[in-house]
C-alpha cells in the first residue's frame, strides 16, 4: 500500500513541475512583449499580465508537490488564460504569428 501512495506522490510532483514550467513559461513570454503590444491588442497592460503570471508562477513553485489544491488550480488558470488568450493576440499584433512564409528578404 505503501508503494501506491509513493507513485500517486510521483505523479503529482511530476504534474506540478510540468504546470509550474508552464507558468514559467507565461510569464516569461508576458515579460518578452512590449507595453504597446498588450493595448494594440485589447488586453490588461504588460504590467498586470506580468504580475498576474507572476504570481501565478510563485504559486507553481510553493504549491509543486501539491499540484491539485485550490490555490495551484487558481495559479494555472491565470497561466493558462494568458497562453490561450493574450499570447495569441500579441503575437498577431507583433506580427510573429504563424502563417507567414516572409523571410528575412522578402517571400519565400
Amino acid at each position: 500500500m505503501d508503494r501506491l501512495f509513493e507513485v500517486q506522490n510521483l505523479i503529482a510532483f511530476v504534474l506540478g513541475i510540468a504546470l509550474f514550467g508552464m507558468q514559467l513559461f507565461a510569464f516569461i513570454d508576458a515579460l518578452r512583449h512590449r507595453e504597446d503590444a498588450y493595448r494594440a491588442a485589447g488586453k490588461l497592460t504588460k504590467v498586470a499580465w506580468c504580475a498576474i503570471t507572476g504570481v501565478a508562477a510563485a504559486v507553481g513553485f510553493v504549491t509543486m508537490t501539491n499540484p491539485l489544491n485550490l490555490f495551484s488550480l487558481l495559479a494555472v488558470v491565470g497561466g493558462a488564460v494568458y497562453l490561450a488568450d493574450v499570447r495569441p493576440a500579441l503575437q498577431r499584433v507583433s506580427g510573429r504569428g504563424r502563417g507567414s512564409n516572409n523571410g528575412p528578404y522578402g517571400p519565400w
